[in-house]
């Protein structure tokens, strides 16, 4: 057994001098344009935040929670039933545990594989075998307990590439699910402030319906003294039914709106209803940083960027193929004709040598293979740089929407006055004669319209001020993504 141990105590010193020679090229993060700040400056309504200035948002930075900043306990409830109960959630966070597993995969290759066995064979050699020749005839029994060692050094890193491109695609896969469970939030809030729009919309009809039914009394009151027409009574109802079926309508898209929301919080439509409370809140304060940092913020960009390293990793393992395996291989075990004396000494045998394996001939396969790693990793780089231009182009349509809003907002808050100023002298002069009721229809129209072009504004920034905190990604950043060290937790 000493004789044994010598030998394979050499091949493993061995191993260990020469494992860690790596080949492939060297990861470096690729470059992408990145400007030095936004075209798109922050809305007034965002500059009056204390404490704000551009490029050093970290006391203000939006944290974990982002929709907290709305404020609305409703929202926080609903958000907070996605990470249980979402099944797009759980399949991502699935396919971030296969990843994970895959790296004890890749690990398993630095240790040795052994392999055990036992087998039992007779032969019966026959005595004309071999004319001539003296042979030892008749059955015969063998019984064989072998053990094998088989060991490949990673003289050249290939073993240590594999279980790179491994972490670098689980810490993407993380990323992934971090992306997915932003998308979902950011889905939830999206629908929970259109439905909220909604709600203020049937409210505004529904005080409209008051004021029409109102005037529609004051017409039939007119009519029956004489003063007013018929005409003016049926005008007057046919505004009155017309903005009753608006209201009306406006439940079909809230239905479907909640009807959403429940699916995103991982419960059927019929478990979820949502009392209407119509929108009232403006945009909050939102720290956007310099555009650098959006590199840093943003799961899918970061995930693409671990995917661009596992593809550098594969490269490596590609021109690994040019270079010889070594495989430090071994058995010993114990054989015997007969069990009786098979657990004896005399019984044990053993085996140990290297072995050198080079492709002398294939072709071209690993230059193909080689340079298809590389076609990979630059289509990584060029889909990279791709999300970090599309992530600047998705804050500066919200940065850029919200300004604009914000100005149309005060816009449309003086027409809404001015309309119904409009509405107040065209009752007056309706009332004392002076017009036709066809006047006071148009200012009711005009006055209303106005009215549900507000409600809608308030809605698109509310919609903008989410798609914004998604766009500068959330309260994540990259510091939260996994480590080698915690997805191979006691190098399992």
């Amino acid at each position: 057994m000493r004789n044994f141990c010598r030998p394979a105590q050499a091949w493993i010193l061995l191993a260990l001098v020469t494992a860690g020679c790596s080949v492939g090229p060297k990861y470096v993060r690729p470059g992408a344009p990145v400007p030095p700040g936004f075209k798109e400056p922050p809305p007034e309504a965002f500059k009056e935040m204390s404490g704000w200035k551009v490029g050093e948002p970290r006391d203000g930075l939006i944290r974990g929670h982002w929709w907290e900043i709305f404020g609305d306990p409703q929202l926080n409830a609903l958000e907070q039933q996605i990470n249980p109960s979402n099944q797009t959630l759980a399949a991502a966070e699935a396919q971030f545990r296969g990843a994970r597993a895959a790296i004890r995969v890749s690990r398993a290759g630095l240790y040795p594989t052994i392999t055990g066995g036992a087998s039992v064979s007779g032969s019966q050699i026959s005595n004309n075998r071999t004319a001539g020749r003296t042979l030892t005839t008749g059955a015969a029994a063998d019984i064989q307990i072998p053990i094998d060692v088989s060991w490949e050094i990673d003289l050249w890193g290939r073993i240590h590439k594999t279980i790179e491109a491994s972490i670098n695609t689980a810490q993407a896969t993380a990323a992934d699910l971090e992306n997915v469970r932003l998308s979902l939030q950011a889905a939830l809030a999206l629908d929970y402030f259109q439905l909220r729009g909604l709600d203020a919309e049937k409210q505004l009809l529904d005080s409209t319906m008051t004021a029409y039914e109102k005037a529609l009394q004051l017409t039939t009151n007119r009519y029956n003294q004489g003063v007013a027409s018929m005409v003016d009574v049926t005008q007057s109802q046919t505004q009155l039914e017309q903005t009753r079926a608006e209201a009306t309508d406006t439940l079909v898209q809230r239905q479907q709106l909640e009807h959403a929301i429940a699916i995103l919080t991982g419960k059927p439509p019929a478990e979820l209803s949502i009392p209407p409370a119509p929108l009232s809140m403006t945009p909050p304060a939102i720290p956007v940083g310099l555009p650098s940092e959006l590199l840093e913020r943003r799961p899918d960009i970061a995930g693409v960027e671990r995917r661009v390293a596992a593809a550098n990793a594969q490269i490596g393992i590609a021109k690994v193929a040019y270079y010889p395996t070594l495989t430090l291989g071994g058995a010993f075990g114990l054989e015997s004709s007969t069990l009786r004396n098979l657990f004896t000494w005399p019984s044990h045998f053993w085996s140990v040598g290297p072995s050198l394996v080079e492709t002398v001939f294939e072709r071209g396969r690993r230059r193909g293979l080689t340079e298809e790693a590389q076609a990979a990793y630059d289509a990584l780089v060029a889909g990279y740089r791709e999300t970090v231009l599309t992530a600047f182009q998705d804050v500066e349509d919200n940065l850029g929407a919200l300004r604009i809003l914000d100005q149309e907002a005060k816009e449309q808050a003086g027409a809404v006055g001015f309309a119904e100023r409009a509405l107040q002298l065209a009752n007056n002069r309706y009332q004392g004669g002076i017009t036709t009721y066809l006047e006071v229809i148009t200012a009711q129209a005009a006055a209303l319209a106005n009215e549900r072009t507000a409600v809608g504004i308030q809605t698109r920034r509310m919609v903008a001020s989410v798609a914004l905190i998604k766009a500068l990604g959330g309260g994540w950043d990259v510091s939260k993504l996994p480590s080698a060290q915690e997805l191979t937790p006691g190098n399992r």
